[in-house]
């Protein structure tokens, strides 16, 4: 039995949805793979998930990314939980997610956790709120400087949740919606009792909205470390930024003339030569690093090779080779495998292969 006075606490994790904003490099890989500081964002919740003793962990899928999300994160047991897989068909919204996942559930509270989210400080004080002030649902905010960008919540005044408005032209508070929630089985007659929104989706602020409307008790609890949905280009790189700065230096790696500046992490069968890395910084294993400067910020994957080029506040995915660049790359997501390197220096042209729905800069 679970300490607020149901059955043991239970996790679903929502790993659908099509990464739009991420493409392309999305079209390939799962948004919830992609790695900040070497690590799928996926793996963070996970280990949040059993950092908070959650052992049951339900994981939404979706038909065309759920293979890989299976073959990476296996049955939990490297991250101290049990994996259920759960296949949502469509992406009807985070309503429908939960409604999809209650098979798993039964009637056990549960940790509701968006896939492409991080919290730096986990949501083990969450767990312990939850389950010492009994609410019927618990939901995180924190606050943000453009809340019109968000779901916002209105307390009332005892400090509990009064009213849920998405993207508020004129919002009344500051306090944005963070992609985590805590439920008592309630939810599911609320979110089978609501309607799909003008996206035609089941909207998870509706269905809290309800248990309001009804009632109910839904308590906020204020998150005051960082917080990063990583569905964009500019968010991954911030959250790189912010879990390095965590980082603590570690050179298990092999340097022949070359030097490490500050905390930074060299892994196993990395060699670099010639090479100067200015933390915080992270080069994967059996990576090759020749002529070459890593700047702060930035995390170089396993098996990427970089020659005679600079990089700096960049993330650079498994397999990519990088080389004979003039210029320093800056600010850059590079997938895995990919090829980067000067042409033929004449006749002077752009030459490219581009995939669908890029977004190509020239300056």
């Amino acid at each position: 039995m679970d300490a607020r006075g149901g059955n043991r606490l239970k996790g679903l994790i929502l790993s659908g949805g099509k990464g739009t904003r991420l493409r392309p490099l999305t079209h390939t890989s799962a948004k919830q793979l992609v790695p900040v500081a070497n690590k799928p964002v996926l793996f963070y919740g996970l280990e949040a998930m059993s950092a908070a003793g959650i052992g049951d962990v339900g994981v939404i899928i979706a038909p065309e990314t759920g293979g890989e999300i299976r073959a990476a994160a296996g049955d939990g047991s490297r991250f101290g939980v049990s994996i259920e897989y759960i296949e949502q068909e469509q992406p009807l919204g985070l309503a429908h997610a939960v409604l999809t996942g209650e098979p798993f559930l039964g009637d056990s509270p549960f940790v509701m956790y968006l896939g492409d989210n991080l919290l730096r400080d986990g949501i083990v004080d969450l767990v312990e709120t939850f389950r010492t002030e009994k609410p019927d649902a618990l939901i995180l905010l924190t606050p943000v400087p453009d809340p019109e960008q968000y779901g916002v919540a209105e307390l009332n005044g005892q400090g509990r949740v009064s009213r849920l408005i998405e993207k508020p032209k004129e919002p009344k508070t500051n306090l944005a919606l963070v992609g985590v929630y805590m439920f008592t089985p309630a939810i599911f007659e609320a979110a089978r009792s609501i309607k799909p929104s003008w996206r035609g989706e089941l909207e998870i602020t509706d269905a809290i909205q309800t248990l309001v409307d009804r009632g109910l008790r839904v308590d906020p609890h204020i998150v005051h470390g960082w917080w990063k949905d990583t569905g964009q280009v500019q968010d991954m790189l911030d959250a790189n930024r912010l879990i390095l700065d965590d980082v603590g230096e570690r050179v298990e790696g092999e340097l022949v003339e070359s030097r490490v500046e500050g905390r930074v992490v060299i892994e196993p069968g990395a060699r670099l030569e010639r090479t100067t890395v200015r933390g915080p910084a992270i080069v994967g294993r059996g990576s090759q690093v020749r002529n070459a400067y890593i700047g702060p910020y930035t995390a170089i994957g396993d098996e990427v090779r970089i020659e005679n080029a600079e990089l700096e506040h960049s993330i650079v995915l498994s397999g990519s080779s990088i080389r004979d660049l003039e210029y320093r790359i800056e600010a850059s997501l590079i997938g895995k495998d990919v090829r980067i390197g000067r042409g033929p220096p004449l006749p002077k042209a752009y030459r490219f292969v581009v995939g669908d729905h890029a977004d190509v800069q020239i300056l």
